[in-house]
């Protein structure tokens, strides 16, 4: 498939993602939630881990307040369920785990995007903005969800009411995010996470997802019951074979994802 706004690139289990608008900071537009929607699509069924990032000084600055769809013709609720929610959906429910390797600003419904993943690798220049409130908005993409999760009813209420500028650092230190890196190793870094990812048992990482994702709304009994569920499919798995083979073998095990 040919995409205009974003790029796709596949190698070694690792399908890349870029967001490649960077004249107007990977501003997110309809044909780029649409192109994001469908490359999505096509890396969840040929690769065991998707890395989503942007082209240029920005991953992501939110809606493009240009983009004619989203200023009038078209009204704001119609375009959030009809365009991010299928996205956010395919993102946050991959069957393959998803990095967000955040390497500049993430603004509006940009640092909601990133949020999705699975897990969220940022360059230490890189920012998180709840930039809603600027333009008087709510914050959407998701971000009324994630947020108090992540970091807690205090924090996310002041990160969405004053907009503030989160630094790398501090949205690691809250919790919002996996890991800041230095800016000169970060492409290094977000290389070596997912080439970890890409040689590691898929199957369970699904698992592990989706037993994490379950546990906020079950009850101790309900979340044991699921783990003793999930764990018995993965004892029975040709992965955990191999990964007990390895360890008595004293090799690293060649994980097939099955």
């Amino acid at each position: 498939m040919e995409f205009d706004t974003i790029t796709l690139a596949e190698a070694g289990g690792i399908a890349t993602i870029t967001l490649n608008r960077p004249e107007v900071m990977n501003a997110l537009s309809s044909r780029m939630r649409a192109e994001l929607l469908a490359a999505m699509r096509i890396a969840e069924a040929r690769a065991r881990v998707i890395v989503l990032t942007g082209a240029g000084r920005a991953f992501c600055s939110g809606q493009d307040l240009g983009d004619a769809a989203a200023v009038g013709e078209i009204e704001l609720e119609q375009v959030l369920r009809e365009e991010y929610e299928p996205l956010l959906h395919a993102i946050y429910d991959c069957p393959v785990p998803t990095i967000a390797a955040v390497n500049g600003v993430a603004a509006g419904a940009g640092a909601n995007l990133a949020l999705a993943a699975d897990v969220v690798i940022a360059a230490e220049g890189a920012s998180f903005v709840q930039a809603f409130t600027r333009i008087g908005l709510i914050p959407d993409a998701g971000g009324t969800w994630w947020l108090p999760r992540q970091v807690g009813m205090a924090r996310a209420m002041g990160a969405c009411l004053f907009a503030d500028k989160i630094s790398a650092r501090q949205a690691e230190s809250w919790g919002m995010i996996y890991e800041a890196v230095a800016d000169e190793t970060f492409a290094a870094r977000v290389a070596e996470r997912a080439g970890q990812l890409a040689q590691g048992p898929t199957a369970a990482y699904r698992a592990v997802k989706q037993a994490l994702r379950a546990a906020p709304g079950h009850s101790l009994p309900d979340q044991l019951a699921l783990e003793a569920r999930l764990q018995g499919e993965m004892g029975r798995s040709a992965d955990f074979r191999e990964g007990v083979a390895a360890f008595l073998e004293k090799r690293k095990p060649q994980f097939r994802g099955v």
